[in-house]
C-alpha cells in the first residue's frame, strides 16, 4: 500500500458530503437584464418611494451594528394579525425553505410536492437525507389534489405547496389545503404564498389553528424588495422554536430590516401596483388569445403560454424586441412552454407589441407549431 504524502493529499483535496455532490444545481439566467424584465416575476417597476427615503436616511454608524430582527418581526406579526412568536424573517423565502427542511427532514423522511413547481424545494431537499416524492400535474397543470393525497405515507414529513404555483399560476383551494393538512398530521404542510397579493386568498389565519400548517411569504414580488432579500415564515409556536434553532440570528441585514416597515405601511402604493398587474394581466391574456397561443389560467403575476418546438427562438426574438421572458421547457411537463411576467399596463403594451412581432416572425404563414 502506497503511503499518502502531503503532496498527494493536497492534490486530492477535501471533498464535500456525497449528498452535496449529488445536489441538483440551480443556475438562474441572470445578467444583462437591462431590458423589460418579464422573466423572474419580480416587481417590474419600483418599490414604494418611502423605502427610498429610508435608505437615504441610514447612517454609516447604523451599519456598524449587528441587525436586530425581533422588533421588525413583531411589527410584521401585528400586520398579519398573528403572534410575534409565530413569525421569523428570513434572507429571502429561499432561506425560509432551507431552514425548514434542515429542521425537519432526516434520513427515511419524505418530502412531497406537486410538479412542476418552484425549483428550490428539490434543490434544498437534495442536501438532506430525505427522499423526494413528486406528483406530476396533468396537462391542465391544475393542482393534483387527489393524486397528492394518494402519495401521502407515514414517512411523509413535509408537503410543499406553492399557492399560486409557478410556472402555471394555478391554485389549490382553501378546502384542499385544509384536507391535505388533515390527512398528514405527522407532516409539516408548507403553503408558499409568494404570489399572495395577486391571488388575494390566504391560509395565514389558520396558522396555529391547524397544528401542522406553515406559510411562507416573500417581499420580492409585489413589494419590489427582491434586491434586499426578505422572506417570511409563519407557523405554530411549537414548530417555530425548532426553526429558530437552525436560523442564523443575523441572516437578515440591517438595510432590509429598515426598509420593511415603510414598505408595509405604504398600502396605497402596494394596492396601486397590484391593481396595475391585475388589469395588465387581463389585457395580456386577450393579446395571447388574439395571436392564438395556448395559455393557462393564472392567479399570479405571470402567464404560462405554449410556444412549441421553437420556444428558444421565441425567447430570443422577444429579447431582441427588448423584452425578457423565461423558457420553462426544463420543468416537468412544460416542454415548449414560456412564462411571461406581468408588469404595469404601460409596460405590457410594449410586451404585446413584442409578442405580436415575435409570433409573426415565427409563423408568417399562420399557426405556430
Amino acid at each position: 500500500m502506497t503511503e499518502a504524502t502531503p503532496e498527494t493529499l493536497v492534490s486530492t483535496g477535501p471533498m464535500p458530503r456525497a449528498r452535496v455532490q449529488a445536489m441538483k444545481e440551480y443556475h438562474p439566467p441572470l445578467g444583462n437584464r437591462g431590458q423589460l424584465r418579464l422573466d423572474f416575476n419580480e416587481n417590474t417597476l419600483a418599490c414604494s418611494p418611502r423605502v427610498r427615503d429610508v435608505l437615504m436616511s441610514v447612517t454609516t454608524g447604523e451599519l456598524t451594528r449587528y441587525p436586530e430582527r425581533e422588533p421588525v418581526e413583531a411589527m410584521v406579526a401585528a400586520h398579519l394579525h398573528v403572534a410575534a412568536a409565530q413569525v421569523v424573517l428570513t434572507n429571502g423565502v429561499d432561506e425560509a425553505i432551507h431552514v425548514l427542511f434542515e429542521a425537519f427532514l432526516e434520513a427515511g423522511d419524505e418530502l412531497l410536492f406537486p410538479t412542476p413547481t418552484y425549483s428550490m424545494y428539490e434543490v434544498y431537499a437534495s442536501a438532506t437525507e430525505a427522499k423526494i416524492v413528486t406528483v406530476q400535474a396533468g396537462d391542465d397543470l391544475q393542482f393534483p389534489f387527489e393524486q397528492l393525497l394518494a402519495a401521502i405515507t407515514r414517512k411523509t414529513k413535509i408537503i410543499a405547496i406553492a399557492n399560486p404555483n409557478s410556472p402555471s399560476g394555478a391554485v389549490a383551494t382553501r378546502a384542499q389545503l385544509i384536507e391535505v393538512a388533515r390527512r398528514a398530521p405527522q407532516a409539516v404542510v408548507l403553503v408558499d404564498e409568494a404570489y399572495f397579493h395577486f391571488h388575494g386568498e390566504t391560509v395565514v389565519d389558520l396558522v396555529g389553528e391547524i397544528p401542522n400548517l406553515m406559510v411562507a411569504r416573500t417581499f420580492s414580488k409585489a413589494y419590489g424588495l427582491a434586491g434586499l432579500r426578505l422572506g417570511l415564515l409563519i407557523g405554530p409556536i411549537e414548530l417555530m422554536r425548532w426553526v429558530r434553532r437552525v436560523l442564523s440570528p443575523y441572516s437578515v441585514n440591517s438595510l432590509a430590516l429598515a426598509c420593511l416597515p415603510p414598505a408595509l405601511q405604504d398600502s396605497g402604493y402596494l394596492n396601486w401596483y397590484v391593481s396595475q398587474v391585475l388589469a395588465a394581466r387581463r389585457e395580456f391574456e386577450a393579446a395571447i388569445d388574439k395571436v392564438q397561443l395556448r395559455r393557462w389560467p393564472s392567479r399570479a403575476n405571470f402567464i404560462l403560454t405554449e410556444i412549441g418546438s421553437r420556444h428558444a427562438e421565441f425567447v430570443s426574438l422577444m429579447r431582441d424586441a427588448g423584452v425578457l421572458v423565461r423558457d420553462r421547457s426544463n420543468d416537468p411537463g412544460c416542454q415548449g412552454r414560456v412564462r411571461i411576467t406581468i408588469g404595469t399596463c404601460e409596460q405590457m403594451r410594449h410586451a404585446v407589441a413584442a409578442l405580436e412581432q415575435s409570433v409573426a416572425r415565427l409563423a408568417p404563414g399562420g399557426e405556430l407549431k
